[in-house]
């Protein structure tokens, strides 16, 4: 892990989460993110495939994105990602940092996804990002 992250991850809304399917094809999914204790986080469906892929495999890339996951002048970030589960505090700490990023859309989409049902399936990726090699491309 970096001592510091680049600053424009500070700046940015998205980031484009490269994951590898089983024969090595690379998946980008524009995903909102949040800064902690030196770490990417995110939030995401648990049932979704970019979860699948990452318990699978779990280098990853991230660059910075608009939220269609169009690249924004930002290098590949080599990282490994992993599910956060069994740590409440750790997810109770990147919900606040999600809350305090994206502020009442966050909220809003808890409230919508809490009628929904699918609040239960969210889950806390955190993405630590490597010391050498952080342009990937």
């Amino acid at each position: 892990m970096p001592d510091t992250l680049p600053s424009a991850f500070e700046r940015a809304k998205y980031i484009s989460l490269r994951s590898y399917k089983k024969d090595g094809t690379a998946v980008d999914t524009p995903v909102w993110f949040a800064l902690l204790d030196g770490k990417l986080i995110v939030f995401t469906d648990g049932t979704s495939y970019k979860v699948k892929r990452i318990r699978r495999n779990p280098a990853v890339q991230v660059a910075i994105c608009d939220g269609r996951g169009k690249q924004l002048f930002s290098p590949w970030h080599v990282g490994r990602c992993r599910p956060v589960e069994g740590e409440p505090e750790l997810i109770s700490r990147a919900y606040r940092a999600l809350n305090a990023k994206y502020g009442l859309l966050m909220r809003a989409g808890t409230f919508f996804s809490t009628l929904a049902g699918r609040v239960g399936r969210r889950l806390i990726l955190e993405i630590s990002l490597s010391r050498a090699g952080d342009a990937a491309q």
